[in-house]
């Protein structure tokens, strides 16, 4: 038997071989967090998410929201966010961070023991911790020891090296708030629809209390409502208990009223079109998707929402009920002066076609783009009363099918003026061999016009009747060239840009004269008769001068009208992405029907309360509407005396306006015949007593029409070129 002094040595022995294991187990763990501690510097770089700022695209009024785009967050400085807010989310999230290291041992401790067991993760992580995990980069979110460990040394070293200020400012602009609101500021906004600055005590309290369950607590219902307010008051007690507020204070504090949630963001109406040509141009001017999504830019758009919203109106109410929802419309209005695109219309919904009518749509020009001719011509020393030959057919080189006018009707030698004014075809062919068609290509790309669209059709002698495609944005921009005396700005969609450091960028494009401004005056002058007493008299408005251009192509596949006053040129085109006639309830279009009464109702609201500006007089010119061919009045050709051989014709269905680019027949006819050249199909209608239907025969392929380039060269005039 041993005795009791015996017995206790086992017990000292284990005893002793118990301390040293813990003695060296603590020796290996001190060194283990001494190596750690080494090991793990403060990462050098941020977590991509964590700083990233979603861009704001603004009207031109740069305060007007158009869209918020990729994170929602706006950071702030500490000193922007009340003090109450600030007490309330340390009451809930960390009472003791001004006086701890930045780790809570106790709740590290609970939380690595979760994890070894496996049982739910549980809070207890202090501010410092909660940023460190979601500002570093090289912290994930698993659940490992590892990854604690790593986080508290951190941590430590983060609550050695910065202030406490610095931390808790980006905790609140780095922590998400549920609604999609990363950071204090956004969620300020999606809550309660305020500046962070002009949250209540009751509000901040109740964004602090959000930390916790952001989901459960963003939009809270029923049981879900019971459980934020509780911890809504739990915040409150806990601002007491820290100081932050009396027990007075406490006890008149109500639970705020939260806005409802905003929905998805999804862009509906013309807002997508807006911002996928925001987003085109800053990628333009070499900003990543990364930087837009990101980048926290501040975008002021040029887009005018009043004006945004009348283009709209203006094709809607002028539009019949029952259009062909394969009829698409286009709208582009640019300020001449600066070269901004101050509204303009997509289409009917961005949601149900992408494509967009007024940016991306390219079809053909037609005798809009007898402008940019005018132009060459009259910037190559010619004038306003050159006669140009306006008989039809027109051949330019011998044994050729001949270009016809509409209606193949012949209107003798005319002035620039009256060939403007009348639309007449075979005038501006004439013109364009006599000015060289390098000439005219030349003008056009100086107004806008891309040169790779001019390139297929440059040589060819239908080149000035507008077989050329263009966008509605590049015939505005290309009219605005007149409406500034010459100078051609380019189209654009941004005003300025502002990063997330506050450095603005404003937008400033060089003007470029594309030609003399005599010529720009003159041209105009020409315009304004297109108007007053022309095709285009559907556009006039009787407050003020207008200048501009009708366009009809071929069988009425595209059709046009182009104009300004010298605050805005504006342009509208319809068309069929089929190629077919665009045709309204019946009707076929021209440009000085729809096209022209879109163009007015545009610009009645755009040009209300703007000052009436006068165009420049032309030079070396009798202001003479009208061509005296020297024949008398009754010889059916247009003479000063004869109004009526040049007078509108009304529309059918008493609509108001005159059918443009159509010369009108003889008094007395019914009827006119278009004739096809080449293998395309020729059609016409002809005005005098009566109106009548001109048909022509042919089955041509090619009415180089549709929403992208889909012309080709004309083979030896085998195409009918754009008469109207």
């Amino acid at each position: 038997m041993l005795k009791g002094g015996e017995k206790g040595k086992p017990r000292r022995r284990l005893l002793r071989i118990t301390l040293v294991v813990f003695g060296v187990a603590v020796v290996a763990g001190i060194g283990l967090l001494g190596v750690a501690w080494l090991m793990t510097p403060i990462p050098d770089s941020t977590q991509p998410r964590a700083t990233a700022q979603g861009s704001v695209i603004y009207y031109r009024d740069g305060k007007t929201v158009l869209a918020k785009q990729g994170v929602n967050r706006r950071s702030v400085a500490l000193a922007q966010i009340p003090e109450s807010v600030r007490d309330a989310v340390i009451a809930a999230e960390n009472r003791s961070f001004y006086e701890d290291k930045g780790v809570s041992l106790k709740g590290t401790f609970r939380a690595m023991w979760s994890t070894v067991t496996g049982q739910q993760l549980q809070g207890g992580s202090t501010i410092t911790q909660q940023m460190v995990r979601n500002y570093y980069s090289g912290l994930s979110q698993e659940r490992s020891v590892v990854r604690k460990l790593k986080e508290v040394m951190i941590s430590l070293k983060v609550d050695q090296s910065k202030s406490k200020d610095w931390v808790l400012e980006q905790y609140l602009n780095t922590i998400y708030f549920g609604r999609g609101a990363d950071g204090i500021q956004a969620a300020a906004d999606a809550y309660f629809r305020k500046d962070v600055g002009k949250l209540t005590v009751a509000e901040g309290a109740y964004l602090a209390a959000v930390i916790q369950q952001p989901s459960r607590f963003a939009d809270p219902q029923g049981a879900d409502l019971e459980a934020a307010t509780a911890r809504w008051k739990s915040v409150i007690d806990g601002m007491v208990q820290t100081g932050a507020l009396t027990s007075e204070q406490a006890a008149a504090t109500t639970f705020p009223t939260l806005k409802k949630p905003r929905a998805i963001f999804a862009p509906k109406g013309q807002e997508g079109y807006m911002l996928d040509q925001v987003a085109a141009e800053l990628k333009r001017m070499g900003y990543t998707d990364e930087a837009i999504n990101q980048g926290g830019l501040k975008v002021v758009s040029t887009f005018d929402k009043g004006l945004m919203a009348a283009a709209q109106r203006a094709v809607t109410s002028v539009l019949p009920e029952g259009t062909s929802k394969k009829v698409r419309t286009g709208l582009a209005a640019v300020d001449p002066g600066s070269g901004e695109v101050v509204a303009f219309y997509g289409g009917p919904s961005y949601e149900a076609n992408k494509f967009d009518n007024a940016f991306s749509a390219k079809v053909q020009a037609g005798s809009t783009f007898k402008a940019y001719t005018l132009a060459a011509a009259l910037n190559n020393g010619f004038g306003l009363d050159t006669r140009v030959d306006g008989n039809s057919p027109l051949h330019v080189t011998s044994g050729d099918k001949g270009i016809p006018n509409s209606g193949n009707y012949s209107y003798g030698q005319v002035n620039l003026v009256k060939a403007t004014q009348s639309s007449v075809n075979t005038a501006f062919v004439d013109l364009g061999q006599r000015v060289g068609l390098e000439k005219v290509v030349k003008i056009a790309k100086a107004a806008g016009i891309p040169a790779d669209q001019l390139a297929r059709q440059a040589s060819f002698p239908t080149l000035p009747l507008g077989t050329a495609s263009v966008s509605a944005v590049q015939n505005a921009s290309g009219f605005a060239t007149f409406a500034a005396g010459g100078v051609h700005r380019d189209a654009h969609v941004i005003r300025s840009v502002t990063d997330a450091k506050g450095k603005t960028t404003k937008i400033k494009v060089k003007g470029e004269r594309a030609f003399t401004e005599q010529t720009a005056i003159d041209a105009t002058y020409a315009m304004t008769q297109v108007v007053e007493a022309g095709t285009g008299s559907a556009a006039r408005l009787y407050d003020r001068p207008v200048a501009g251009k009708t366009g009809t192509t071929d069988k009425s596949a595209a059709v046009w009208f182009a104009g300004f006053t010298p605050q805005m040129a504006v342009a509208v085109d319809m068309f069929r992405d089929d190629n077919k006639p665009v045709v309204v309830n019946g009707s076929a279009q021209y440009g000085g029907t729809y096209p022209a009464q879109i163009w007015r109702a545009f610009m009645t609201e755009a040009m209300s309360g703007k000052p009436v500006k006068e165009f420049a007089e032309p030079s070396n010119y009798g202001y003479s509407t009208y061509y005296d061919d020297g024949y008398g009045s009754d010889d059916d050709y247009g003479d000063y005396d004869d109004r009526q051989d040049v007078s509108p014709t009304p529309l059918p269905d008493g609509t108001t306006g005159e059918v443009p680019d159509q010369t009108p027949s003889p008094d007395g006819t019914g009827d006119g015949t278009g004739d096809g050249t080449g293998d395309d199909p020729g059609d016409g209608t002809g005005t005098g007593d009566g109106t009548g239907d001109g048909t022509g025969d042919g089955t041509g392929d090619d009415t180089g029409t549709g929403p992208r380039d889909q012309t080709r060269p004309p083979g030896e005039f085998s195409q009918r070129p754009p008469d109207r």
